[in-house]
């Protein structure tokens, strides 16, 4: 099989080898049908990977509920320690595996480090968080008693991850979980099942190191009409951690609601920017450029949506076409790169059914959106990235479209004095907060009032909301999730460690007596 130029030794350092197996609990397991992996980049062939059946399915899940039961039992900080160790595994392989997720995913080279990077920064946070994972104590109406909160490690964590964070995402929930005295079993995305297995091997690696049963980080990689029904549908997995589309998600929300489990869900964006009259443009340039362009528009914290104050409305478009037209799309290996490939063929076609509904439902396109093809760009998925001037009303804009389309909204009145455009800015929010999805968004203004209105609760309704920085691009450090159909979970940081763990309330009479709670008299 031929392999895509890359560094000699990329897929050899990561144990990647031309046919590998998709199941992992403890030892590497995977009968099922094979699959080829194709590379976004030129459509070339990468390796095969023999998913797993439903019966090994099965067996995985045993042996990862078997490695929870004694993981419970290690002490937090040595459990830290574990994911430290983790987090020094992937600084030291971070060069080969950033390649392997822009070699399997598309992105630019620095967007692929970058990921892998973010995998290291959640180790160092939730080795910390293994010495810091607090109850409260609180006081008891009873006399001599002492009541407190407690939190204890949940069970089997089942992580489906998407394609365009084929890492990150899983290490924002193993790491958590980890240190929670959590198992994990991801299921990742059939697009990019590579990574998953280069990741599930280094964290074998480190956990044989420190004579840890490494079924505590299990993979599956198997049809989601199999294998993730499977999963979700399983009692023996607590909680499901997804990442993915609104409609998946809510199939997700019901099936695990009917068995009385847990979701975190992550789904779907329309992200917007909001740009007053007072906007400092030669900043909401290069976020909005990245937010929109980077990673090809395949974040679910992509910038899909500018709200701009009709004063400045057409000044920021000409500087946007301007700054779309040096946008160096191609191979994303290359230095040069800032715009690599959609992720299959059907992403393509997909952005080309959306600008034909712009044009039907009454935008008009600014630039671009056409595909690319010839000499440049041999075998890949490549489109030039598409301006929109739209109404946000159109039932396209509405939808979330994973590709690098951004709609131009205009609000308020080109004329309208200073004070006038302050007070227009809650036209902007109800345009802003008129989508079903609820994820990151922004604000660029040099009015401290509008900023904190933006903040408020009359502000942005989304799980993220900045002001002078684009869309996307979020820290560990916060909790990161959305609101409405982007489904209200929280994964990495702040409290988020959580939704991992079980509460339990305890109370300890070391009193003589029996008092009961509320004054109540039993037996008199």
């Amino acid at each position: 099989m031929t392999r895509v130029a890359e560094p000699a030794d990329m897929l050899d350092a990561l144990g990647i080898a031309q046919t590998n197996a998709g199941g992992f609990c403890g030892e590497w397991i995977g009968s099922g049908t094979e699959m080829g992996v194709l590379t976004p980049v030129d459509g070339s062939p990468i390796a095969r990977v023999r998913q797993v059946t439903e019966q090994e399915y099965d067996r995985i899940v045993s042996r990862a509920h078997e490695a929870f039961l004694h993981w419970r039992t290690v002490p937090a900080p040595q459990r830290g320690e574990l994911v430290r160790r983790l987090g020094e595994r992937l600084r030291a392989l971070k060069a080969p595996l950033g390649a392997l997720v822009t070699l399997e995913m598309g992105k630019i080279t620095a967007e692929g480090l970058g990921e892998v990077q973010e995998m290291i920064d959640i180790c160092d946070f939730a080795t910390g968080l293994s010495r810091q994972l607090y109850g409260l104590t609180m006081s008891s109406e009873r006399p001599d008693h002492r009541m407190y909160e407690q939190w204890q490690p949940l069970g089997v964590v089942g992580v489906i991850s998407a394609f365009n964070f084929p890492v990150a995402v899983w290490s924002w929930n193993a790491a958590i979980a980890a240190v929670c005295g959590d198992a994990v079993v991801w299921k990742p995305a059939s697009k990019t099942p590579l990574t998953a297995i280069a990741v599930t091997k280094i964290a074998a690696h480190v956990c044989t190191e420190m004579g840890v049963d490494s079924a505590i980080f299990s993979l599956v990689v198997g049809p989601g009409s199999t294998v993730g029904e499977r999963l979700i549908r399983d009692q023996r997995i607590p909680l499901v951690s997804c990442t993915g589309s609104s409609e998946v998600g809510r199939h997700v929300a019901e099936v695990v609601a009917g068995r009385f489990g847990r979701t975190i869900l992550e789904l779907g964006g329309n992200n917007a920017i909001v740009v007053t009259p007072s906007a400092n443009l030669d900043l909401a340039l290069p976020a909005i450029l990245f937010g929109a362009v980077g990673t090809a528009g395949q974040r679910c914290t992509s910038t899909r949506r500018i709200i701009v104050h009709e004063s400045v409305k057409d000044e920021l478009v000409r500087r946007l076409r301007r700054a779309y037209a040096d946008v160096a799309i191609g191979d994303p290996r290359q230095a040069r790169t800032l715009m690599g490939p959609l992720v299959t063929k059907k992403s393509v076609e997909d952005m080309q059914q959306a600008i034909a509904a712009i044009k039907k439902q009454g935008g008009e396109i600014l630039y671009g959106g056409e595909p690319l093809d010839g000499a440049e760009h041999p075998g890949g998925h490549y489109v030039r990235p598409c301006i929109a001037a739209v109404r946000n009303e159109m039932e396209i804009v509405q939808t979330e479209t994973f590709a690098p389309i951004l709609y131009i909204i205009g609000y308020g009145s080109a004329s309208a004095s200073p004070k006038q455009a302050v007070a227009e800015l809650d036209d902007a929010v109800r345009l802003h907060n008129d989508v079903p999805q609820g994820l990151s968004s922004a604000i660029f203004t040099d009015h401290v009032r509008e900023a904190e209105r933006f903040l408020s609760s009359r502000g942005s309704d989304c799980g993220i909301a900045n002001v002078n920085i684009g869309t996307s691009g979020a820290e560990i450090g916060g909790a990161f999730g959305g609101e409405k159909e982007t489904g209200g979970g929280r994964e990495s940081g702040s409290d988020a460690w959580k939704a991992y763990m079980r509460r339990q309330t305890n109370t300890i009479n070391w009193s003589t007596e029996l008092p009961l709670a509320q004054g109540i008299k039993f037996g008199e």
